[in-house]
């Protein structure tokens, strides 16, 4: 996916669920609904976690930053659910994969 913007948001979560888990799952549904979404990769499943998501634009990116369900979440995040977070924005200038995906 070659000239495209990836979103790298790493986070350290509080203990308590409270509710995490179904808004996570909400906002992938609704990121990837969005106009200029391109794909999302998550790793990490206990305190440090780390997603990346992909976007065409960044007026696609600043679009899902200002969705009123997005901002809901992060006011939730810093209230409850983040010890601390940190946000890259960055440009995709190539892709390479080991190995080749198969071509059909």
């Amino acid at each position: 996916m070659p000239s495209c913007h990836a979103v790298i948001f790493r986070a350290t979560r509080n203990p308590a669920d409270d509710g995490y888990a179904v808004m996570a799952a909400r906002m992938e549904t609704l990121a990837r609904q969005q106009p200029g979404f391109l794909g999302l990769e998550s790793f990490g499943d206990g305190p440090e976690s780390l997603t990346v998501s992909y976007w065409s634009s960044l007026e696609a990116i600043a679009a899902w930053r200002a969705h009123p369900e997005h901002q809901e979440a992060q006011r939730l995040g810093r209230e409850r659910w983040y010890a601390g977070y940190s946000l890259r924005v960055a440009t995709v200038e190539a892709e390479l994969h080991f190995p080749e995906p198969e071509r059909g």
